[in-house]
């Protein structure tokens, strides 16, 4: 295997140095280059695996070095040393398409760790993603779907793994989003490492900075051992902090701190630990908004939002569902272990026509129960108990639940036992009312324990 080669472009001689010292303790060849138009010249005729850039040279910048290479060289990454504390200049960078950053003065293991992931990455043309769908049962995360909008993500997602900025993650309940952060890890240098999710809205307020960073034994009252924080299990990995605005005020500033830093520091501990880590982070709600309201630290939203990533809703793209149901189907019957079913024209028709508001995840309930309800080894419509009839009548009060004190379930098993006490609590007819099959009420009666 040939030695990988760094261009390192920098005004200031010492630094060169001290870079090209360093890369050649990691077994890498260097050139260095001392202006911005020495630089384009060497990436015109030479092969690079990775250029160092500072970000002001004596005539132009490392941003136009991002931005060229984005156009010219798109399998190189691209590196930005920034001054102490301009984050500003950092996010510019890695907006405009940088591998990611490093600050001055170079801390020399965050400089290592940062060449060891750019190094990994393939060629642009090994990583794009590939729209056949031959592969439905694989180990890795899946992204199913050929409509035109879900082409676009799965691009943008590959492009968004060959970086190391801060992604933000916006979609829907049920849409995909942790689907996607997966995807963005396992796309990416950092695949061999952890990923780890966590669900910022279930851990309790006053457990959160020891889930995140970590205790020393004895530094509070139940502290009876060590604990590693999810910092450090993600370290040299992936975080991913699905449904971010939950935080707590409180708890938003120590999670930029970290950011910044690239460091922690656990309870009890008295100094900090260098982590490397990729933060991905999500939510189903508007940062923007909790921002001007003031439940959101613009700092924090400023620092995690460098790059934002759209996750379209089932009902953007309804041509992907037989996909998508054929996946899950096949999933959901192997977990049974029991013959994959079909799905009958009258079945697809219903699913193709229904607008999910819960997405790809109510998707999957409907064919579980379809599942529990199906016989014949074939799915027929009102296996699938989509709202269609009197029932749904009541499910499409969802609004005026919310405003109230019961859920859509609580209204449904009225719904159900409104028509008992009509039909004099005969099964046959109280279903006919209902507008559902006699096995229909009955999954629900036993779901819903109605006696």
């Amino acid at each position: 295997m040939s030695t990988k080669k760094v261009l390192i472009v920098d005004d200031e001689p010492d630094i060169c140095e001290l870079l090209e010292i360093t890369l050649g303790r990691m077994g890498l060849d260097s050139t260095s280059a001392l202006d911005f138009s020495t630089a384009i010249t060497l990436l015109d005729n030479q092969h690079f695996d990775l250029c160092l850039t500072d970000m002001k040279l004596p005539d132009g910048d490392g941003i136009q070095l991002v931005e060229y290479s984005q156009k010219k060289k798109p399998d190189l990454p691209i590196a930005v040393i920034t001054a102490h504390g301009n984050m500003e200049s950092a996010v510019r960078a890695l907006k405009a398409g940088a591998f990611d950053f490093v600050s001055k003065p170079l801390d020399i293991n965050i400089l290592r760790n940062l060449v060891s992931s750019a190094i990994k990455l393939p060629k642009v043309s090994e990583n794009k993603p590939s729209t056949n769908q031959s592969n439905l049962v694989t180990g890795s995360t899946i992204l199913l779907g050929e409509s035109p909008v879900f082409n676009a993500l799965r691009e943008k997602i590959s492009k968004l793994s060959r970086s190391q900025a801060p992604v933000f993650i916006h979609g829907e309940s049920g849409s995909g989003k942790e689907l996607a952060a997966r995807r963005i890890h396992e796309e990416g240098p950092r695949k061999e490492a952890n990923f780890v999710p966590v669900n910022c809205g279930a851990i309790p307020a006053d457990l959160m900075e020891s889930e995140f960073f970590g205790h020393k034994k004895g530094s509070f009252t139940g502290a009876s051992a060590d604990k590693q924080g999810l910092f450090q299990v993600a370290n040299g990995g992936t975080l991913f902090l699905d449904e971010v605005a939950e935080l707590p005020l409180h708890m938003q500033v120590k999670l930029l701190r970290a950011i910044q830093e690239k460091a922690t520091r656990a309870i009890g501990e008295q100094q900090e630990t260098a982590v490397d880590v990729r933060i991905l982070s999500a939510s189903h709600k508007n940062l923007a908004e909790l921002v001007e309201k003031g439940q959101f630290r613009q700092d924090l939203y400023y620092r995690i939002n460098v790059i934002e990533l759209d996750i379209p809703s089932l009902r953007e793209r309804i041509s992907d569902i037989p996909i998508i149901a054929k996946y899950l189907l096949k999933k959901l019957s192997t977990k049974l272990g029991i013959t994959e079913p079909r799905l009958a024209p009258d079945a697809m028709d219903a699913l193709l026509s229904y607008t999910y508001p819960g997405n790809v995840r109510e998707l999957e309930n409907i064919l579980e129960r379809a599942l529990a309800l199906a016989e014949n080894n074939s799915i027929q419509r009102e296996d699938l108990n989509i709202p269609d009839a009197n029932i749904s009548s009541v499910q499409s009060n969802t609004a005026a639940a919310a405003n109230g004190n019961q859920s859509l379930e609580a209204l449904e098993k009225q719904a159900i036992v409104n028509a008992l006490e009509e039909a004099r609590w005969n099964k046959t007819a109280a279903a006919k009312i209902l507008g559902i099959t006699l096995r229909q009420l009955r999954y629900r009666m036993e779901k819903m324990k109605i006696e």
